[in-house]
């Protein structure tokens, strides 16, 4: 691709973007939101067509009329969303659109092996092709759409965000199966927020700022704080900033609760004005505590207390005690992904803009701006559907729905994961300015890195029970991993420098 340029009316897109890919490498796409990673890459799949510029294939020039002529030329996209037909089985799905027939009717035969092809080559040859997709974990789910893209002729394949709604555990086979497709000799397009990812299966990068390309090479020889500072701009001491704040007066009292199944006779203090991370493996039990104190899940025994007193363990209460809470699972729980921005950001508080049962719009309309503004989102209009914005951008809607809400506690479950470096930045600001207003934060991540720079206190977790409490300059990140795999009390460090070590 070379010099290519796109333009959605006075949108520039892209302004001269060049790349190459080589057969039997992977080539990571890097950027912030917006800047023209996607646009590019439907460029290359045939969804949109280049205002200027030249692409060639193998050497061969490369102008697809559209994604089903790109496919047919060799390039394949998976995109971040699954697009499968989950009644459909495996076999009809991996061929739906190419089917084989022979005398007017299918050939099942053909179909069987160019399916049992595609599978073994992705190391799943066991995969039973009239399985129905809905049986299939997503993992598996994503597996047949590459094979699906693996029936033809591939010869580059393009990821776009592959491992957003995966466990660690398909993550880590994904990388696999890209090494396969490497090996095989295809040319691997890979695009993802996360630098560790890029850097376990990545060959070569191309940064993307503002449409431009503005750095690439290979990754070998260069370093995370590089990368992160072509991708936004900025230095990585800029990307964490710091809003001076002090912790005050205990707010919320958490003693011994215990959930369901996670958490475990836990007990800890939050306070005012108060950045509180909460590190941990998946399956820690960090999620668990934090509905539980919302009021979501069940607890088994235990106590709350906000502000001095008890409340109903239900989230209806807890939010009129000033607890909100941001979900993990943003399009499932956090966002009614299909409805608009002022009743994502309303829904939970209506009451300022109510009288007599009538809702009044235009005072409605001005808040939604204000807050909106606030947190600097990017949206067309306060009706558009919450869909329609970036992952950063939503998370953004997110946050300012449980402030809105006016919570005093802000319950913050990987408010980071999926989204760029630059908004990254802007909601640990956000953090910073909350924290600066008295407010109480909870912070929930998997990102050492952030909650070490972010927070006041980190507290690890391990198998539903917090192991320890400490001011985060007092830990190292060997410190917080090592606690978070161990799970036997003999084996847990001195603690005359720990504020807290709950006993097993």
């Amino acid at each position: 691709m070379e010099g290519i340029q796109k333009r959605f009316g006075a949108t520039h897109a892209l302004r001269g973007v060049s790349l190459e890919v080589h057969s039997g490498e992977v080539l990571a796409l890097i950027g912030e939101n917006g800047a023209g990673k996607s646009t590019l890459m439907k460029v290359l799949s045939g969804a949109h067509a280049p205002d200027d510029g030249l692409m060639e294939l193998a050497g061969e020039p490369y102008a697809p009329t559209g994604p089903l002529d790109a496919r047919r030329a060799g390039v394949g996209m998976i995109y971040q969303e699954l697009n499968l037909a989950p009644d459909l089985t495996v076999e009809d799905n991996i061929m739906l659109g190419q089917e084989r027939s022979r005398f007017g009717f299918l050939n099942r035969r053909e179909q069987h092996q160019i399916v049992h092809e595609a599978l073994e080559l992705l190391g799943h040859p066991d995969l039973k092709p009239d399985l129905l997709v809905s049986q299939l974990s997503v993992g598996l789910q994503q597996l047949v759409e590459i094979a699906r893209v693996l029936t033809t002729q591939t010869q580059v394949i393009v990821f776009d965000e592959p491992t957003s709604s995966l466990t660690q555990e398909d993550a880590k086979h994904l990388f696999k199966v890209i090494d396969k497709l490497k090996a095989s000799g295809m040319g691997v397009i890979y695009i993802s927020h996360f630098l560790e990812e890029i850097r376990e299966v990545g060959d070569r990068f191309v940064v993307l700022r503002d449409g431009e390309s503005v750095g690439t090479g290979p990754l070998a020889e260069v370093s995370e704080a590089e990368v992160v500072s072509l991708m936004v701009g900025r230095t990585v001491e800029e990307l964490f900033p710091q809003v001076p704040h002090q912790p005050g007066e205990v707010l919320v009292t958490v003693e011994s609760l215990t959930g369901q199944h996670m958490p475990k006779e836990m007990s800890l203090d939050i306070r005012r004005g108060e950045i509180l991370g909460i590190s941990g493996l998946v399956g820690a039990g960090r999620t668990e505590f934090l509905r539980c104190l919302f009021g979501l899940d069940p607890i088994k025994s235990g106590q709350v207390t906000i502000a001095g007193a008890t409340t109903r363990q239900t989230p209806h209460a807890r939010i009129r005690a000033g607890l909100g809470l941001v979900s993990e699972d943003r399009k499932g729980e956090g966002l009614a992904q299909s409805c608009s921005l002022a009743d994502n950001l309303t829904f939970s508080r209506l009451a300022p803009y109510s009288k007599a049962g009538f809702l009044n719009l235009p005072q409605r309309q001005a808040a939604v701006r204000e807050w909106l503004g606030r947190l600097q989102v990017k949206f067309r209009s306060h009706d558009q559907a919450v869909q329609e914005l970036s992952g950063g951008n939503q998370q953004k809607v997110a946050i300012a729905r449980v402030m809105h809400q006016a919570a005093d506690v802000l319950l913050l479950d990987e408010p980071t994961r999926g989204i760029d470096v630059g908004t990254k930045s802007e909601i640990y600001r956000l953090m910073g300015e909350l924290a600066a207003q008295g407010k109480a934060i909870v912070f929930v991540s998997s990102y050492l890195s952030e909650l070490l720079a972010v927070c006041d206190r980190v507290a690890v977790m391990a198998r539903g029970r917090l192991r320890a409490v400490r001011p985060a300059s007092e830990w190292t990140e060997e410190e917080v991993m090592s606690l978070a795999i161990t799970t036997d009390v003999e084996s847990l460090p001195d603690t005359t420098d720990v504020d807290m070590v709950v006993d097993q």
